[in-house]
C-alpha cells in the first residue's frame, strides 16, 4: 500500500502572499492515481454537514467564514480558542479542554505560547461550549483518562492530573526515556491512544512512538525516525486514537495544508491510506454552505463506545496567523464536525483468506437508526484489502441473508487482494440514499495484541575473553514474549556485517534484560560505525533499531 502511495514526491511550489513577509501556504501536488479512489476511500469522506442553531454574520470574521454557526463549537470576542479535545463526564455533560488568550493581546495570534487552558461545558457535543474556569497556562491541550482513573490534561511541556474533572488539577511534568534514540522534532504537540491493557501509546510531533504502561509513569521511545508518510512536508498536529479494530493516526502539512491518514494493528507499526485525511473546505453546512477557514489544526476526534470516531473537533483562524491583529476582524476558536464512523462488521469464515480464497462472508451488524436488510444498496458493496477497495475494485456480492436484525453478506472471493500482512480489510459502498458508507473488520485468526521487543544501543567494552557488548532488550507489548535472537551488525558499503548474536529469553510484559554477547574484534577506535540491532522470531524480523555510534573511544 505504502509503496504505490507514495512512490512519488510530493513537490512544493510557494505561493506569493503579498501582505506578508513570508508564506504560510505552498501547493502539494497530489499523485495522479488519486483521481481514481472512489467515495469512501479518502478519511476526508467521512466528514458529515455541521451542526448548530445559530447562523450569523454579526460576529468577527472574513467574509469565507460568513454567516456561520456561532453556536457550534466555542467562540467568543473576548478570546481567541485554540485545540482541545471533548471528553464526556459522569454529569451527563460534555467537556472540552481547549487554550486561549485574549484577542486583544498585543501579538494578536502569535500570544500563543503565553495561552491558557480553559475547562469549558456543554449539553451537546457539537457545542456551544461556555468556559466555566482556567485551569492553568498551557498550550495545545489533549485530555485522557490514566489506567488509575485519574483525568490528564497534557500541555506541550507539562500536564495537569485531577480525580475529577470538576475538581481541583495538579501541575506536573511527564518522565521521557529515549532509549538511545534521537527525539524527531522535540517532545511537543502529543497525542495519546489507550491501549488494551489501559497502557498507553503516544506519538509526539516529530513521529516518534513511545510506550507508557499506565499513562502517567514513564513514556518509553520504541521508534528510531518517524512513522509518517515518506513525503515532503512539514508535519505537526498529530493525532492518534484506537477503537475496536485498529489503531488510527492522522499528521498535518500545516504548510501544505493537506493532513495524511494512517492506520496500525498495534500502534507502532503504520501504513498509510491515500488520499486527503483533511484539508480546507469540509467545514460544511447541510445545504452545503462551507464555512471556508483559512487553516485547520490541532484535530482531535471524540469516540463512541467501539471507540470509532463520530466527531472531529478543529482549531480554525480565518486568517494568516501572523495577520490576526489585537481589536482586529479576525480570531480564532474550535469547531466541531460530526463523522461517519462506519459500519459494525465482522468476517465469519476462520481460515485465513488468500488470492485463492473462493467465498468470504461478512456479517453487517444493525445499529440503532440503521437496519442492514433494508437500508443498504447491496450491489453497490466492494469488500477487499484497502488498496483494492478504495480504487473501486475488490470483491462483489454473490448472495445475502438475514440473521435476525443483522445482514450477512457473501462475497465472491476473486480480487480480494489481503495478504499475510493485512489487518483490517474494507467495505465500501452505498446506502440506498446514495450516501457513503465503508467499515473496517478484523481477520479471525490473527494475533492483535503480540510481544513488542525493543532493543536499546549496544554497549561495547574490551575484557580478558576480548570484545564483548551487551544490549538491553524490553517487551513493551501487552502480552509475554517467546524466546527470541539479537543480532547486532554494521553496514559498510552497503553490505551487512554481523558481529554478534544471542538468544533472548522470553519476557513477561514491560520486562527487560540486559544480553551479555561475544562480539568480533573488527572496530577501529575512535571510528563511526552504523549499526544495527535486530530481534528475530525465527526468520520475522519483530524490530529493528539503526544508530550511528563510536564502537570503541
Amino acid at each position: 500500500m505504502e509503496r504505490s502511495l507514495f512512490k512519488f514526491a510530493l513537490l512544493g511550489v510557494m505561493l506569493l502572499i503579498s501582505h506578508s513577509s513570508f508564506s504560510q501556504i505552498t501547493e502539494r501536488e497530489r499523485p495522479a492515481e488519486w483521481k481514481q479512489l472512489v467515495k469512501g476511500s479518502r478519511f476526508m469522506d467521512r466528514f458529515l454537514p455541521m451542526k448548530g442553531n445559530v447562523l450569523s454574520s454579526d460576529t468577527w470574521g472574513a467574509d469565507c467564514v460568513l454567516p456561520r454557526y456561532v453556536d457550534n463549537g466555542i467562540e467568543d470576542g473576548i478570546w481567541s480558542y485554540w485545540g482541545g479535545n471533548i471528553r464526556k463526564g459522569e454529569d451527563g455533560k460534555y467537556h472540552l479542554f481547549a487554550c486561549g488568550w485574549l484577542e486583544c493581546s498585543p501579538k494578536g495570534h502569535m500570544e500563543w505560547p503565553n495561552s491558557y487552558v480553559f475547562h469549558t461545558v456543554s449539553d451537546n457535543l457539537t457545542g456551544p461550549f461556555k468556559p466555566v474556569r482556567i485551569i492553568g497556562k498551557g498550550h495545545n491541550p489533549e485530555i485522557f483518562r490514566a489506567k488509575d482513573g485519574r483525568y490528564v490534561v497534557y500541555v506541550i511541556d507539562g500536564r495537569y492530573v485531577s480525580d475529577d474533572l470538576n475538581g481541583k488539577w495538579e501541575y506536573g511534568k511527564f518522565d521521557f526515556n529515549a532509549r538511545d534514540r534521537r527525539i524527531i522534532e522535540g517532545l511537543s504537540n502529543l497525542s495519546f491512544a489507550q491501549r488494551e491493557d489501559s497502557s498507553y501509546v503516544m506519538v509526539c510531533r516529530g513521529g516518534g512512538i513511545w510506550v507508557s504502561k499506565d499513562g502517567l509513569s514513564e513514556y518509553n521511545q520504541l521508534t528510531d525516525k518517524r512513522v509518517y508518510p515518506d513525503v515532503d512536508g512539514r508535519f505537526e498536529d498529530p493525532v492518534i486514537w484506537r477503537d475496536h479494530i485498529q489503531y488510527h493516526l492522522i499528521v498535518n502539512d500545516w504548510l501544505g495544508r493537506i493532513a495524511f491518514y494512517l492506520r496500525s494493528k498495534d500502534g507502532v507499526n503504520w501504513v498509510a491510506d491515500p488520499g486527503e485525511a483533511y484539508m480546507p473546505g469540509v467545514a460544511v453546512h447541510v445545504d452545503g454552505q462551507v464555512e471556508d477557514w483559512f487553516k485547520y489544526e490541532r484535530l482531535k476526534v471524540y469516540q463512541d463506545k467501539y471507540g470509532r470516531a463520530i466527531q472531529a473537533n478543529f482549531a480554525v483562524i480565518d486568517t494568516l496567523k501572523n495577520e490576526d491583529k489585537p481589536f482586529d476582524h479576525h480570531s480564532s476558536k474550535n469547531i466541531s464536525i460530526p463523522l461517519n464512523p462506519g459500519l459494525l462488521l465482522t468476517i465469519l469464515d476462520e481460515k485465513p483468506i488468500t488470492s485463492g480464497t473462493k467465498t468470504i462472508r461478512v456479517k453487517i451488524q444493525a445499529e440503532e437508526g440503521f437496519n442492514p436488510q433494508t437500508d443498504i444498496d447491496v450491489n453497490s458493496l466492494r469488500f477487499g484489502a484497502s488498496e483494492e477497495v478504495n480504487y473501486g475494485r475488490g470483491c462483489q456480492v454473490l448472495t445475502t441473508e438475514n440473521e435476525g436484525k443483522d445482514l450477512i453478506v457473501t462475497f465472491n472471493g476473486k480480487g480480494n487482494g489481503i495478504t499475510k500482512d493485512e489487518f483490517a480489510p474494507k467495505l465500501i459502498g452505498k446506502y440506498k440514499d446514495g450516501r457513503m458508507l465503508y467499515g473496517y473488520a478484523r481477520l479471525p485468526y490473527i494475533d492483535y495484541i503480540e510481544p513488542i521487543l525493543s532493543a536499546c544501543a549496544p554497549v561495547f567494552t574490551k575484557s580478558g575473553k576480548g570484545l564483548e557488548c551487551t544490549v538491553e532488550i524490553q517487551n513493551f507489548g501487552q502480552v509475554g514474549s517467546k524466546k527470541a535472537l539479537v543480532e547486532v551488525a554494521y553496514k559498510k558499503e552497503g553490505k551487512t556485517i554481523k558481529v554478534a548474536s544471542g538468544m533472548v529469553p522470553a519476557l513477561k510484559p514491560y520486562e527487560k534484560t540486559d544480553i551479555l554477547l561475544s562480539a568480533k574484534d573488527v572496530f577501529e577506535e575512535g571510528k563511526e560505525y552504523d549499526l544495527i540491532v535486530t530481534l528475530y522470531s525465527g526468520k520475522k524480523v519483530l524490530s529493528t533499531f539503526n544508530l550511528k555510534k563510536k564502537v570503541l573511544e
